[in-house]
């Protein structure tokens, strides 16, 4: 599998204006209890900015946001072998993600998660940047702590 490339994408840590995190339950792992932040891959020759905005609002239902900062390098993970048996996993060893931090300008009822036709999100909760270690996310659990500590200075911690 070291011979596929690596899957550009985009992901977001959401704020709201109380500095608490947006957080959404995964439908595909709903069963596992896995957590995650909205992410999605860039279109060819999308600017990252403009995908995340597309992306938020496929996935959440709203693009009602300002984009406070961008991570300054692109982080990159392997998918582990059980996810790489998914369709689109199996071209890519993992993902290439540019990270941003965003602030959520909307209402919590403008959060709409059956918007999107693959539906990504069965919940979504709004959680201290201190809670997320006590969250089951998974494989991406030491990437999430990376980027949550990073963009801490948003929150109300």
């Amino acid at each position: 599998m070291s011979d596929l490339p690596y899957r550009r994408n985009v992901a977001a840590i959401i704020f709201n204006p109380k500095g608490k995190i947006f957080i959404a339950l995964r439908h595909d792992l709903a069963k596992e209890g896995i957590w995650s932040f909205p992410q999605g891959g860039i279109d060819q020759h999308e600017d990252p900015r403009d995908a995340i905005k597309r992306e938020l609002s496929e996935e959440i239902g709203s693009d009602q946001i300002e984009i406070l900062e961008e991570y300054p390098e692109w982080l990159s993970y392997d998918f582990p072998p059980d996810v790489l048996k998914n369709p689109l996993k199996g071209k890519y060893k993992g993902q290439t993600q540019k990270w941003f931090a965003v602030r959520f300008i909307g209402n919590d009822f403008d959060i709409n998660l059956d918007n999107d036709v693959e539906k990504e999100f069965d919940d979504w909760k709004w959680i201290d940047i201190t809670e997320l270690k006590e969250i089951k996310t998974g494989y991406k659990r030491d990437l999430y702590a990376k980027i949550s500590e990073y963009f801490k200075k948003y929150s109300n911690a």
